[in-house]
């Protein structure tokens, strides 16, 4: 788990905010980021993979690369 210090404040509007230390706001993103590529990872093993052979492969990056010239 993380250890969080959270500081709550409000702003001008009587809005609740948090502020936190640099080090741990990295922290979280740093875990988010983790998280979303687990969420992707998994979401793509569930999906039908189509394998290309690497000349093929190669040919159509080729061609696409020709096209957005």
């Amino acid at each position: 788990m993380i250890a969080l210090h959270p500081q709550f404040i409000k702003d001008t509007a009587g809005k609740q905010l948090v502020i936190l230390p640099v080090k741990e706001y990295d922290t979280l993103i740093e875990k988010l980021e983790d998280l979303e590529d687990i969420k992707r990872y998994q979401a793509s093993k569930n999906r039908k993979q189509v394998f290309v052979d690497a000349d093929e492969a190669f040919r159509q990056i080729e061609l696409k690369r020709a096209k957005n010239v």
